[in-house]
C-alpha cells in the first residue's frame, strides 16, 4: 500500500484543462471518493495515476515514486472499470488468476491467492462458471477478486457500481468497503453518485470544471460545504439555494427574517437544506408545487416569490399540500440549518455559528 500525491497536476486537451492545478493527497491505507459531475475530471485524475493519461503539467507520485513517466504495467495499481472487463470464454477462477499468471507466479501460489481473493468475496461457489453465467452484482465481484489477487500498492476504481441496479449496489457497496478495510489497502474511487461517496468515503474530493473544490470527511463537507456548488452537488436532493440579504446582523429571505448572524450587511445566498426546513404558520412565503412520496418521508417542491426553488423533507405522518397550495416555510431550531455564501463568488461565508 502507498500514499498518492498530486502536485499541481493539470491535463490539458488541446485549449481544454480537464484538470486543472490538482494539489491533493491520498493517505496509505485511505479510501478516497473523486466526486464531481460528468466531465469535472475526476476520471481523467484517476486515469493519470494509473498512466493511462499524460501528465500535461505538475507531478504525480505513488509512494515516494514520480510516476509521470513510468509505464502503467510498471506502477504497480489495479484498476477495476465500470465495465467489468471479464474476459467471457474464461471461468471466473481463470479471469481471478489472470493478472497472476502474467506476473510469473507458479501453479500453488495462483490457486492458493485466487481462493484467498474468492473467499474474501463470497465468490468459492462461482470458480467453474463463466461470467455470462453471472449477475452483474457478481460479474463485478469477480473484477475486484481480479484487482485484490495482484495486491498492488493502490486500487483505482472508475464508477464500478453504475450499472448494477439499486439492491445490487447497496450490497456491493458494502462488500467493497468491508474488502478495503479488512486489507487495509489504499483506494481511490471515483463516482458521480452522491450516495456512494457519503457512504463509503474516508475523505470525499469534489471536483468541478478540472478544479478540486473541497477535500474533508463526508460529514464536513455535508455540513460545511465551502461553496455554492458542493452545498447544491452534495446530498440527496442537494441543498436548496436563493437570494437573501443581511441588515442590521439579520439574515433574511424574501423579506422574512430568519436568524441573527455574524457577517457583513449586504446581499447574501441563503443556502437549506431538505431536511432543515418545514411547513408553519408563519415563515417564509412560497408555493407547493409538486409532493414526491418516498415511503418514510416525502419531499415538496416549492416555488418561493423570488422564483426559486426550495425543497422540504417531511416525515411520512405529516399532512402534505395541495399541488398549487400557499404555504409557509420555517427553519428548523438549529444552528447548522442555516447556511450563507458570498453573492458574488459563492464561497461560504463565517456565520459566526
Amino acid at each position: 500500500m502507498a500514499q498518492v500525491r498530486f502536485e499541481a497536476v493539470t491535463k490539458s486537451f488541446g485549449e481544454v484543462k480537464a484538470v486543472n492545478e490538482l494539489s491533493m493527497t491520498v493517505e496509505d491505507g485511505e479510501f478516497l471518493v473523486l466526486l464531481g459531475p460528468s466531465g469535472c475530471g475526476k476520471t481523467t485524475a484517476l486515469r493519470m495515476i494509473a498512466g493511462l493519461e499524460d501528465v500535461s503539467e505538475g507531478s504525480v507520485f505513488i509512494g515516494d515514486d514520480l510516476v509521470n513517466d513510468i509505464p502503467p504495467k510498471d506502477r504497480d495499481i489495479a484498476m477495476v472499470f465500470q465495465s467489468y472487463a471479464l474476459y467471457p470464454h474464461l471461468t471466473v477462477r481463470k479471469n481471478i488468476e489472470f493478472p497472476l499468471r502474467q506476473r510469473g507466479f507458479d501453479a500453488p501460489e495462483r490457486a492458493r491467492k485466487v481462493l484467498e481473493a474468492a473467499e474474501t468475496l463470497g465468490l468459492t461457489d462461482l470458480l467453474d462458471r463463466k461470467p455470462g453465467q453471472l449477475s452483474g452484482g457478481q460479474r463485478q465481484r469477480v473484477a475486484l477478486a481480479r484487482a485484490i489477487v495482484r495486491q498492488p500498492r493502490v486500487y483505482l476504481m472508475d464508477e464500478p457500481l453504475s450499472n448494477l441496479d439499486a439492491m445490487l449496489r447497496i450490497q456491493t457497496r458494502a462488500d467493497i468497503v468491508a474488502t478495503q478495510r479488512q486489507l487495509g489497502t489504499t483506494v481511490v474511487f471515483v463516482t458521480h453518485d452522491q450516495v456512494e461517496a457519503m457512504t463509503m468515503g474516508t475523505r470525499i474530493a469534489v471536483l468541478n470544471f478540472g478544479r478540486l473544490q473541497q477535500i474533508g470527511p463526508p460529514v464536513e463537507l455535508y455540513e460545511r460545504p465551502v461553496n455554492t456548488f458542493v452545498a447544491s452537488f452534495l446530498g440527496n436532493p442537494g441543498m436548496s439555494i436563493a437570494t437573501g440579504e443581511v441588515k442590521d446582523g439579520t439574515a433574511s429571505l424574501c423579506g422574512t427574517a430568519l436568524r441573527e448572524v455574524k457577517v457583513p450587511d449586504g446581499p447574501v445566498t441563503v443556502g437549506v437544506r431538505p431536511e432543515s426546513l418545514a411547513l408553519a404558520s408563519e415563515g417564509i412565503p412560497a408555493i407547493a408545487n409538486f409532493v414526491e412520496v418516498l415511503g418514510a418521508d416525502a419531499l415538496i417542491l416549492c416555488t418561493l416569490a423570488t422564483g426559486e426553488k426550495f425543497i422540504v423533507r417531511q416525515p411520512f405522518d405529516t399532512p402534505r399540500p395541495a399541488p398549487d397550495e400557499a404555504v409557509k416555510l420555517r427553519l428548523v431550531d438549529d444552528p447548522r440549518s442555516l447556511h450563507l455564501f458570498d453573492a458574488v463568488t459563492g464561497d461560504r461565508l463565517d456565520e459566526g455559528l
